[in-house]
């Protein structure tokens, strides 16, 4: 596709303006009380039987990096410590300057008092590890899905270790919902849209860039904001184990598509632009908790207005880009095509990032040390 026949953001994300939240609220989860959710696969399985090993020292690097830095999600972290949910929203108030940072007066929550701010932050905790969880269902999936389908033998290797490493995870969110929060929520309808979408793209390339970048690059920036403004020292040690894999993931990904995408044309680039661009989108829109205020029964749209517009909140938002940013502009994704995925960014208030640190660069400053490993 030439950029003369570029999608409009209505075929891109549904609507013309990326903030219309009338527009993102229409797109709901239609089988949240589904337990099987079935998506149609259509990429080809690829063998290989050039075996050498080694010949992308990069990806080597990381299989061996992985093969050492396994840990156990039953006994590596302090599960008996005792997490009192009401307490923990408390005190994570305490420490992030109060419940609420704006004036309630004439607005759905002019009547909450301390028992229904309390409950929203209960409910909110209880929403964001959901959809941590089920995003690294996603990841456990796609992961699997690149052992199928790239075509060399390193990324095999690590790949198969990383399958390992999203069970963990998958494994401990669930372990934390179940024995230390309160209830679970189904997957966010926009995170299922992405995730179906990874699915189904036959090319193994938009396996990585949905999920090694985008999903797991948001991912690593959320799980870093959220384990700075939590007191509860189980899931602080959690996310840090959790950190310490998704850095390699996002890693693996920066270094597989940097050389893959030097070979494509404008036209293969726009398709990832476009994608890239998509995908941003949708997981930004999936951070809104809709889901938490229809179970507080306030009017959604009102509430996410008046919330999205607290500083945290914006800064949260903007923060899930620190790490996405940066690694297009590695992939050369911003500036190709008349810096086409550049305005994009700029329209979502989040190049300032561009310079950030790449994660090909930095993963091994997320690795496990003996302090991390003495503190569980």
């Amino acid at each position: 596709m030439s950029i003369a026949e570029q999608h409009t953001n209505e075929e891109l994300i549904g609507r013309a303006d990326i903030d219309d939240l009338e527009a993102i609220l229409s797109v709901t989860n239609t089988d949240r009380d589904e337990v099987i959710s079935a998506v149609e696969n259509n990429s080809e399985t690829i063998f290989t039987w050039d075996y050498e090993k080694g010949r992308r020292a990069g990806l080597d690097k990381l299989y061996e990096k992985a093969k050492h830095s396994q840990w156990d999600g039953q006994k590596d972290l302090p599960w008996d410590t005792e997490v009192d949910q009401e307490s923990v929203v408390m005190a994570n108030a305490e420490m992030n300057g109060g419940m609420i940072d704006f004036d309630t007066a004439g607005t759905p929550f002019e009547k909450f008092g301390d028992k229904e701010w309390l409950e929203v932050g209960i409910q909110s905790q209880n929403w964001t590890l959901s959809q941590f969880l089920h995003g690294e269902q996603g990841a456990l999936v796609c992961t699997a899905k690149i052992v199928e389908t790239v075509p060399w033998i390193d990324a095999k290797y690590y790949a198969s270790t990383q399958v390992m490493d999203e069970a963990r995870h998958v494994e401990v969110f669930a372990k934390y919902l179940d024995e230390k929060l309160s209830g679970h929520y189904p997957v966010n309808a926009h995170l299922k849209l992405l995730l179906d979408d990874i699915i189904k793209d036959p090319r193994w390339d938009m396996t990585y860039l949905g999920m090694q970048i985008m999903v797991e690059g948001l991912a690593l920036a959320a799980f870093g904001f959220i384990r700075q403004m939590t007191t509860e020292p189980l899931l602080k040690q959690l996310l840090r184990y959790v950190m310490s894999d998704e850095a390699r993931h996002v890693a693996f990904g920066v270094l597989s598509l940097q050389e893959y995408y030097a070979e494509l044309s404008d036209a293969e680039i726009f398709e990832r632009q476009e994608f890239a661009f998509e995908a941003g989108v949708r997981m930004r829109d999936r951070f809104l908790q809709q889901e938490v205020w229809e179970h507080m029964g306030v009017p959604v749209k009102d509430a996410i207005e008046l919330v999205m517009r607290t500083p945290t909140r914006q800064m949260f938002q903007m923060m899930l880009f620190s790490k996405i940013v940066p690694n297009a502009k590695k992939l050369g994704l911003l500036d190709r095509n008349d810096s086409w995925l550049r305005r994009r960014y700029e329209e979502l208030g989040v190049i300032q990032f561009e310079d950030w640190v790449d994660t090909a660069d930095e993963f091994d400053t997320f690795a496990l040390n003996e302090a991390d490993q003495r503190s569980a």
